[in-house]
């Protein structure tokens, strides 16, 4: 599967002040790290950028450009700085994002650059709430997209993950069960997540187990694509398909299967519960590793 690196982010720490600051070590550097640990695509936010978008992803583009020639996922809600960026990308970009409420304004870009895009599954009304409305928006976005002249192989759709933290707007199956039915229901199309909001709110140190497993379970389903951490190296090896066996565990709670917790090593216990948490059939507690 395709790993698009989540790094290069206005939010960091060291990322956000390299921007302001129009410094291009620590975006190098970071830029390098993640085409070393096995990113496919390299994610550039910069966030809103409301003053002087434009001159930003221009120069961050070119910046990263200068020491990698992965391809770019260009993130930002200001759509004269998303075609600054375009304009200056020298592989086949990936627009991180387009939603229905924002298409009209959007899609034109990625069909005059030739741009493949993440349609972003949130609708009019705000995050759908089962797999039927993602797939009514899905089907809205992609048909104004082909009339526009764009295929469905260039649209790689995001059923939009949720934390699991937060139980009541747990929406970890929902998107679960779209991405079972996504390739009938829009054929041709891809499909990516950012995977890790499902761990958003969750201690630092148990956010990779989340990750790891709801990455797992969605790879059961053909996910194509995820926005992710690629410095967890067991994480990479999980998209490589290096872990058969942890793969085969998860797939086996997820049928409602009950393992002999006895007869399962440590990380084995630890898949098993953490699946267990993502379905929703046992709570989330920051102790579920321990219960």
């Amino acid at each position: 599967m395709i790993l698009i690196g989540e790094s290069i982010n206005v939010v960091s720490k060291t990322i956000g002040p390299a921007m302001k600051e129009r410094n291009p070590k620590p975006i190098q550097e970071m830029a390098k790290a993640q085409a070393e640990a096995g990113a496919d695509y390299l994610d550039v936010n910069i966030g809103p950028a409301r003053r002087n978008g434009e001159e930003l992803m221009e120069w961050v583009v070119n910046t990263v450009q200068e020491v990698t020639d992965l391809p770019l996922s260009l993130d930002t809600t200001n759509p004269s700085a998303m075609e600054a960026g375009l304009k200056v990308c020298k592989s086949k970009a990936l627009i991180n994002s387009i939603s229905v409420v924002r298409m009209d304004e959007e899609l034109p870009l990625a069909q005059q650059y030739n741009a493949d895009f993440i349609g972003l599954l949130w609708g009019r009304e705000g995050m759908p709430r089962d797999a039927d409305e993602r797939a009514m928006i899905a089907l809205e976005l992609t048909t104004t997209a082909n009339g526009m002249g764009i295929p469905n192989e260039r649209t790689w759709l995001d059923p939009i993950v949720t934390p699991v933290v937060n139980i009541e707007s747990n929406q970890a199956k929902p998107c679960l069960e779209f991405m079972m039915s996504a390739a009938d229901v829009i054929p041709g199309c891809k499909s990516v997540v950012g995977l890790s909001n499902v761990s958003n709110g969750a201690p630092t140190h148990l956010r990779p187990h989340l990750n790891r497993t709801y990455l797992i379970m969605l790879m059961r389903y053909g996910v194509y694509s995820a926005i992710a951490d690629v410095f967890d190296k067991e994480l990479v090896s999980i998209a490589r398909g290096e872990m058969p066996e942890i793969a085969d565990l998860v797939y086996r709670v997820m049928n409602g299967d009950t393992p002999d917790m006895s007869s399962l090593n440590r990380k084995e216990r630890e898949y098993v519960k953490t699946a267990r948490v993502i379905t929703g059939e046992s709570l989330y507690s920051h102790s579920w590793l321990e219960i």
